[in-house]
């Protein structure tokens, strides 16, 4: 078989289907063309999902007819400042866009630059250059994109429904503007317009944050970030664990203010929001790393999607290190998207004759017992490897008083209790409105949290059990109990093989009383066969602890004393991971007085 060159509309194609895949390609290539180009306004005019028409207009610096004719090259940039492929602080390559899109569709660049007389036009079809002349129009760049892909039946083929191709475009210009807040953007669809967002004065994170939350309608429940170790910067926004989503599209990462959709970076948010977020559920994140340009190569992806670092575990530390610090610094924050939830929940309450007579409650709304003020004496609750603290029980006038003052206290944002629903979800007032509390997911992460202060020093204190207990188990589930025994000791929890078929408890962690013993080695058992043997010595001592804390926290259904209500309420503010339990759901969820004021009719 001989060898041939391929002809250069051929090249160009090739070249189109590695860089331009869809209509969002082609704005996206031609977004970043004007950032580069230093435009401060950009609009972009989509037509037909972009199949049609797509229009991008800047008043960046603009070009002349013959660096336009020089744009229109494959491999001719104004990006590169020498030889240096690792030198790249703008967005990519000029000659490898223009060219590629042109190529497949019919294509009109337009442009003036600054001090010209006019503006110049040249119109390009397939690849082929149909007529060049003056054009009218102010400093920067139009270009207009039409038919695209009509010459390459195969590719539009494959394209998604318009509506499925206009998200796709919304979606590539809404990273393209988060990573750029002092540039405003328009985004007109079908003539309707669908984005339009004004330059941020403020620069730096305050900039970033502030364009996040208006690109984003989660934005409310998100926290800023703001971290640097060395050249390393980590800014922007991530989600509170209780504002998750079942779905990973509302993450966004930026590296030197470029777009990415990097699997190491996906990992590393994973990572930051380990135990905190339950099975198949995602974070909601705008994060911009930014690094020294030698420390990256942005030329792995030819659409530049991907990066490769220097040093990745710096990257993916750095990003776990800030995450994990911005949420601890929000403290215990309820998602506002659970409060509407909660709030949508309620219905009013009528009798048969529309309306409840004073002190009636209709059948089956409220049973004896179903809420309290709490039944147990101050520290009758045990258990709980945190240990509360009784509040001093005083007069009951005095106490009331205490009570009304303190739920106007802002050092306390979750409020005094008021009671107990079911014996399992506390209710505080709060001084901005109703908390309600699941007590066992609350109290859960906070033993966990105790375990792992523990963890890092010496081993946790352990209470010896009066008579050692023997549990009869399996023989494999005694193996993995017998392989895990150094973790469980280091937790408090001394245990040893007794024959083939049962494991010895000695001793169990301080304060954990009351426990079924066999259950819990049942369930750490069940927890360590999932890849037992290929988890870190952190990651088991991590799920020992979790397991643990579970069964050592106050259990739902167990009916607590105000004081024991209150000192719960304490610890979870003084622990911002306890927002959610161990298993990433919410612990906590705040309803307004505003949105109590809506439910009575009161606005």
């Amino acid at each position: 078989m001989s060898i041939r060159r391929l002809p250069t509309e051929l090249v160009d194609r090739i070249a189109a289907g590695e860089v331009v895949e869809r209509p969002a390609s082609a704005v996206k290539e031609l977004v970043e063309n004007a950032l580069d180009a230093g435009a401060t306004r950009i609009s972009v005019s989509v037509e037909d999902g972009g199949i049609g028409r797509i229009q991008v207009l800047d008043d960046g610096s603009g070009m002349t007819p013959d660096m336009m004719a020089l744009a229109l090259e494959r491999h001719a940039t104004s990006k590169l400042p020498g030889d240096d492929l690792l030198a790249i602080a703008s967005f990519g390559f000029r000659g490898e866009a223009l060219p590629a899109i042109a190529s497949v569709s019919r294509f009109t660049l337009e442009s003036r630059a600054a001090g010209a007389d006019a503006g110049w036009k040249m119109v390009v079809d397939g690849g082929a250059l149909l007529a060049q002349g003056p054009a009218a129009l102010a400093q920067g760049t139009r270009i207009t994109v039409d038919d695209l892909f009509g010459r390459v039946p195969a590719r539009r083929k494959f394209l998604k429904s318009p509506r499925t191709e206009v998200a796709a475009v919304a979606d590539a210009l809404r990273r393209l503007a988060m990573a750029h807040p002092a540039v405003s953007f328009r985004l007109v669809v079908d003539g309707r317009l669908l984005l339009d967002l004004a330059g941020e004065a403020r620069g730096g994170v305050p900039g970033l944050v502030a364009r996040v939350r208006a690109l984003l309608p989660d934005g409310a429940d998100m926290v800023p970030v703001d971290f640097q170790r060395g050249d390393l910067l980590v800014g922007g926004m991530t989600g509170l664990p209780a504002a998750s989503r079942g779905v990973a599209d509302q993450q966004y990462l930026f590296v030197n203010g470029r777009p990415v959709k990097d699997r190491q970076l996906v990992g590393a948010l994973r990572g930051a929001y380990e135990d905190r977020l339950a099975a198949g559920r995602h974070a909601v994140a705008a994060l911009f790393i930014t690094l020294p340009m030698p420390d990256v190569d942005v030329n792995v992806h030819p659409a530049k999607t991907e990066v490769r670092f220097r040093d990745p575990q710096a990257v993916r530390g750095a990003i776990i290190a800030s995450v994990r610090a911005a949420l601890a610094a929000a403290g215990v924050q309820p998602a506002r998207a659970a409060a509407a939830a909660l709030a949508a929940a309620f219905e009013p309450v009528q009798t048969a004759h529309g309306q409840m007579s004073d002190g009636q409650m209709p059948e089956g709304q409220m049973s004896e017992g179903r809420i309290s003020g709490g039944r147990m004496s101050d520290g009758q609750m045990s258990g709980g490897f945190a240990g509360f603290g009784a509040l001093p029980a005083g007069r009951a006038p005095d106490r009331a008083a205490a009570v009304s003052e303190a739920a106007q206290e802002p050092g306390f944002p979750l409020g005094v209790a008021r009671g107990q629903i079911a014996n399992s979800y506390i209710v505080a007032e709060a001084a901005d409105g109703l908390v309600l509390v699941d007590q066992h997911a609350a109290h859960e992460r906070l033993v966990l949290e105790a375990m792992r202060r523990a963890l890092g020093g010496a081993a946790a204190p352990s209470q010896a059990l009066l008579m050692p207990e023997a549990v009869t188990l399996d023989p494999l589930t005694c193996d993995r109990l017998e392989e895990a025994a150094d973790e469980a000791a280091r937790l408090g929890l001394e245990m040893e093989r007794f024959g083939a078929d049962a494991m010895l408890v000695r001793a169990l962690p301080a304060g954990l009383r009351g426990v079924d013993v066999a259950a819990l080695l049942r369930d750490l058992a069940d927890d360590l066969s999932d890849g037992a043997g290929a988890r870190s010595l952190s990651a088991r001592l991590d799920l020992v602890a979790a397991t643990v804390a579970c069964h050592g926290s106050v259990r739902a259904g167990r009916a607590l004393s105000l004081a024991e209500m209150n000192a719960l309420l304490r610890q979870m503010e003084a622990e911002p991971a306890s927002g959610t339990c161990n298993h990433g759901r919410p612990t906590v969820i705040r309803l307004g007085m505003d949105a109590l004021a809506r439910l009575f009719g009161r606005h």
